[in-house]
This record gives structure tokens, sequence and C-alpha cells, in this order.
């Protein structure tokens, strides 16, 4: 057969697969619309006074800064920086976006270079009856080979559209990973400080108790007291003398926390000082709408992503049920000598034109498409409970606040008449209408309702925290976060 000839068929055979490959198989994704609400709480709940809700406003700084406290600002600086589920979160998105090259690079003519030396004998039952017999020799062969599969129904392209949204669902991943470890970092931080500072104001309560019973132990063993006051003031002693090892530990366990999220053991690490007193309320609070959260929140992006991703793999269950063309092309040169390879007598080609259908499979082909449509399914439920979820957070933020708003204004008023009655015990005192018993217990009762004061306002920097994390957090973009600093990859390959 003449080349030109041989040629010709397989031209006309790739043209029609370029043309006949312009269609895809499967639904083209389209994201679900956004739900038609305008408001995360009821008429009914109120939302915070004091902290000004700016509705329809994202958040455009990192919002842990709005707390002003440089300590605060270093530990979430060390976290980001040091974190090693970060580090990881940053290689699986680089091997899920190598994965999106190299699903690219198969859908193109794949072309390579063969090179072959052997030797071989032949028995003499190759020929049949006439026994010749051919002595062994030894070959060598070397050319190029390609080979292509048009994406006749689009299957491949749906392979990687599957796969490039499977590298913006490890994006969002770690996006989402990002916002969660950053809000944990700041609500275990401010959880950290405030413990200390209830824990600075306990050892004054316990200070005073102990005084108390000592005047009490007095005046008992000098007859105007009674064994009742005795038992009652060392009962208050030992009480709040039992509130003190918890705050301990829980200091201890915060502290713990946030050295692992700074990428360290707890033996090696100590946070930086932060002054729960300088702790500043953020006075503004940015309130996404909910149409635009859908948008920005890194979980539902993810999970959008993953509907897309599940789309995506219907496409290609629905290619496997057509047929596929496989072309191939080898020229090579084949010599019993090595000086032979150059001769242009040599040569030796071959062109292949391949069609595979499936005929019976026992329906395991239209079994996969079913089944990559439940997937589809279940996955836009998950898209559709993760939204809801996001409002619930938001709204559960919302709400917070506006009870810790009362709370604290409550609080506020217990610690001014406190402060109040205990100047009044005071002047009484000075004026010998008071005994000293009196003063001190006015003292206790300022310092508890002080520490009363400082649950509530860790509470309310809390859920100012919680609705941060709840509206999606900070953006990433920009932020270092991969390997970790002084490492080198081909060392850790190493390991």
């Amino acid at each position: 057969m003449n080349r030109t000839k041989a040629v010709l068929p397989l031209s006309l055979l790739l043209s029609s697969s370029l043309l006949v490959s312009a269609c895809s198989s499967g639904p083209n994704f389209s994201k679900p619309d956004a739900p038609q609400i305008g408001a995360y709480t009821s008429k009914e709940e109120v939302l915070p006074i004091q902290q000004r809700i700016v509705l329809g406003k994202r958040i455009e700084t990192d919002w842990w800064t709005l707390f002003s406290s440089p300590g605060l600002n270093t530990l979430i600086r060390q976290t980001v920086n040091n974190n090693y589920s970060l580090a990881a979160a940053r290689e699986t998105l680089a091997q899920a976006e190598a994965s999106v090259q190299a699903e690219s690079g198969s859908l193109l003519p794949q072309a390579a270079l063969g090179a072959t030396a052997g030797r071989q004998k032949y028995g003499a039952a190759l020929f049949g009856p006439a026994n010749f017999n051919i002595p062994p020799f030894t070959y060598y062969e070397v050319g190029p080979a390609l080979s292509w599969t048009p994406d006749l129904f689009g299957g491949g392209r749906r392979a990687l559209e599957r796969q490039q949204a499977l590298a913006e669902y490890q994006a969002d991943q770690m996006d989402a990973l990002y916002v969660a470890l950053t809000g944990d970092t700041v609500t275990t931080a401010l959880d950290m400080a405030a413990t200390g500072a209830e824990i600075s104001v306990l050892r004054t309560i316990v200070a005073e108790d102990q005084k108390i019973l000592t005047l009490v132990k007095s005046a008992y063993a000098a007859g105007s007291s009674t064994r009742m006051d005795m038992l009652s003031a060392d009962k208050q002693l030992t009480a709040d003398q039992a509130l003190l090892p918890p705050l301990l530990q829980r200091l201890s366990v915060s502290r713990h926390a946030l050295a692992i999220f700074a990428g360290h053991a707890p033996a090696n690490w100590l946070p930086p000082d932060l002054d729960y007193n300088r702790l500043t309320l953020p006075q503004q609070l940015p309130l996404s709408l909910p149409s635009d959260l859908v948008k920005q929140r890194p979980d539902i992006l993810a999970s959008a992503a993953d509907l897309h991703a599940a789309s995506a793999a219907i496409g290609v269950a629905t290619a496997n049920l057509y047929p596929q063309i496989t072309l191939s092309a080898n020229m090579m040169q084949e010599a019993l000598t090595p000086a032979g390879i150059f001769n242009a007598s040599n040569n030796a080609w071959a062109l292949a034109a391949g069609v595979s259908a499936p005929l019976f499979d026992g329906g395991r082909l239209t079994a996969q498409k079913r089944g990559a449509e439940h997937v589809y399914r279940a996955s836009l439920a998950r898209y559709r409970q993760t939204i809801l979820v996001a409002f619930r957070q938001v709204a559960d933020a919302l709400t917070a606040l506006a009870q810790d708003e009362d709370a604290a204004a409550l609080a506020d008023h217990a610690v001014s008449t406190a402060r109040t009655s205990l100047e009044l015990v005071r002047m009484s005192y000075r004026a010998g209408a008071t005994g000293l018993i009196d003063l001190h217990n006015a003292q206790r009762g300022w310092e508890k309702a002080q520490w009363d004061q400082i649950r509530i306002r860790q509470q309310r920097y809390l859920d100012s925290a919680r609705l941060f994390v709840a509206l999606g957090g900070s953006p990433m973009a920009g932020k270092n976060v991969g390997i970790l600093p002084g490492e080198d990859l081909s060392a850790v390959a190493d390991k």
C-alpha cells in the first residue's frame, strides 16, 4: 500500500473525531441560586446596641487587630507561619493543582521515544512444515511512537473539569482551615487572658476571705461572735479556694492549645503577653448580607466546588457508555547491527486506529452513571445544609451579642453598686459605726462583682470573634502559609 493512501483514511478519521469531540456528555454545571433570605434573625430578636452593626459590609482587614492587642497579633502571626495543619493543606492544594495539569496533559496526543536492543531465537515450528531454522540474532530498534484517544463524547474534558473542581475544593478547604484556625487561636487566647484576670481577682477574694475568717475567729474568742459565724466564714473561704484549681487547669489547657496552634510543643513555648485589661471590644461589626455570605464563606464555597466535581463525574460516567477510538502511529529504525540503524532501508512505520465499544458489561457502566447521579444529589443536599448551618451560626452570634449587651449592662451596674457600697462602708468604718468584718465583706463583694464583670466581658469578646468567623473571616490571599520557615522541601522528602 502507498503511504499516502494509508494516511488519508486516518486523516479523515482524525478530522471527524475533532468535529465530534466538540460535544460533552453529562450536565453543564450551574451553581444553585442563593436562598432568597434577607435577614439572619427574626424581627423579635434584638441586635446589639453599643456595638454598631454595619449591614452589607464585608470584613476588609485582619479582624483580630480590632481587639488592639499587640500580643494577640504576634500570636496569630506565629500560628499562620508555623502551623503544621496549614502547611499540610498547602501541600494538598499543590498536589490537586498538579493533578489538574496531569489531567489536562492526558487530553493531548502522547509521544514517546523508544529504543530496544535484544537477542532472539525462533523455533523451527515458526514456519510450519518448511522446517526452516533461523539462527540466533541480535537486533536493534529505535524510533518515536504517537498515540491519541480523541475525546469524542467529552469524557476527558469532564474528567478535567472534575479535577479542576477538586482543586478549587482544596483551595476553599485551606481557606476554611485558615478561618477556623485563626478563630480558634483568637478565642483560646481571649479565654487564656480572661482566665488569668479571673485568677488574679479570685486570689484577692480568697485573701479577703482569709482576713474575714481571722477577724471572726478573734471576735469568737472575745465572745462577740458565734461559732456559726466562724463556720460560715470558713465555708466561704473553702468554697472560693475550690474555684482556683479549675481556673489554673483552664489556663494550662489554653496555653497548651496555643502552643500546638503555633507549631510548638507546650514545654518549649510560652505565649506572648496578653493583658486582658488592655483588650478593646470591636465597636463596628461588619455584617454581610445572606446572599453575599454564600459567595464568600470558605466552607460554602468548598461545598459548591464539591457539588461541581460531582456534576462533572456524571459526565465522565456518561461518556464511558459510548465508543472510544484510539489512534496510534510509530516509526522506527530496525537493524541487526548498531551501524545499520541509520540506513534508510531499515525504516519501518505503522498506523493504526482502534475502536472499543461496550456491548455487554452486566449493567456495570449504567449503574456507575446512576451512582454518580446519586452522589450529585447527596452533594447538593450537603451544600444546602452547609448554607443553613452558616446562617444559623451568624444568627446565634448576633443574638448572643444582644444578650451579652444586657448582661454587660447589669454587670457594670453591679460593679458600680458594689463600689458605692464599699465607699459607704469605709466612711462608716472611719466614723466608728461599722466593724472591720463589714468592711472586708464590702471589699469582697466589690471584688466578686469585678470577677463577674470579667466573665461577661470575656463572653462579649468571644461572641464578637465568633461572629467574624461565622461571616467567613478575613481573606487569605497573600498570607504566608506553606513549608515552615527554615525547612527545605527536599530535606523533608528525604526523611
